[in-house]
């Protein structure tokens, strides 16, 4: 960070701020994400707007040499900051089982600060961040996409209480390496209708939390009233 700011020092900052934050709001809009191209565009220019600022104040003209420590100027970038942190804990949803907006908050965070690099005059470190930055969030996609991880489900089965197809129910679910890993059931109409829960778990990539293709033949079997698959403990982007 520099005493004196000219014009061309504050167009090359902002340049850079508003490019870093267009990278990655381009990246959000193409994938129908929130904090889009204009979201993040924003942010990124606000934190570099402050910190030009900042810099601009460290020449206060008729301040005694301490004044750095006196002004305490390095509070606006940490005001900014710290805010950032409310806007990124409001971009986070929790929808019932599921936790959706994570990596929105993430971004909002990383383009905040590539602003204030940017608006500090550290345009090395800025790029640097902002190549690396897209390059988590768009390559690791990929990876993410590729890996695979543990998921559960709730299955409820609402049939006649001796179906049979409820009895190879089991079976089923180890043909599709999905595992039983808890079960309840209530009775009702003397006995004759019972209502089963059941707690499914498997291994698969992020996006594979559909229901199995043999419930859809469960649901259609004669004596079953109702299935409904409902995914456990997802966390979307």
């Amino acid at each position: 960070m520099t005493e004196t700011l000219d014009w061309g020092d504050i167009t090359l900052r902002l340049v850079a701020a508003l490019v870093a934050g267009m990278v990655f709001g381009l990246n959000r809009d193409e994938h129908g994400r929130p904090a889009g191209l204009r979201t993040t565009t924003l942010v990124c220019l606000a934190a570099c707007l402050a910190m030009l600022q900042t810099n601009w104040l460290l020449g206060t003209v008729g301040k005694a040499a301490d004044s750095f420590v006196t002004l305490d100027l390095m509070r606006l970038p940490l005001g900014i900051l710290s805010g950032m942190g409310f806007i990124g804990g409001g971009a986070i949803l929790r929808r019932e089982n599921m936790v959706l907006g994570v990596t929105t908050a993430a971004t909002l965070w990383i383009v905040t600060v590539l602003g204030l690099c940017f608006g500090g005059g550290q345009m090395g470190l800025g790029i640097a961040g902002t190549v690396l930055g897209f390059a988590v969030l768009w390559g690791l996609n990929f990876a993410e996409r590729a890996l695979r991880e543990d998921h559960r489900a709730a299955l409820v089965v609402i049939a006649d209480t001796q179906n049979p197809a409820i009895c190879d129910l089991a079976r089923q679910c180890m043909a599709v390496s999905i595992q039983i890993a808890g079960q309840s059931i209530a009775y009702s109409e003397q006995g004759e209708k019972a209502e089963m829960h059941f707690d499914l778990r498997w291994r698969g990539r992020r996006r594979d939390v559909g229901p199995p293709a043999f419930l859809l033949q469960l649901a259609r079997h004669p004596g079953v009233q109702a299935v409904q698959w409902k995914p456990v403990g997802f966390i979307g982007l």
